[in-house]
């Protein structure tokens, strides 16, 4: 290949990969909100600050005899 005056040229490539390889991270998040959800629905069978069931009323049964 001819040159003007014998001169070389750098010639560069350019190759874009289209932004690819987000997925592991994708994955990593979708299963921390997993499970975390997992940790909501189950916290009071795992012991995490479940609620203790009270009764709204206490029937008392009073016989005089």
């Amino acid at each position: 290949m001819a040159d003007d005056n014998g001169t070389d040229h750098e010639r560069t490539t350019i190759v874009e990969t289209g932004g690819g390889g987000g997925g592991g991270v994708l994955a990593v998040v979708l299963l921390i909100i997993v499970v975390l959800v997992l940790l909501y629905i189950f916290r009071a069978d795992l012991g995490l600050g479940g609620k203790t069931v009270l009764p709204s009323t206490v029937n008392v049964n009073v016989n005089h005899s």
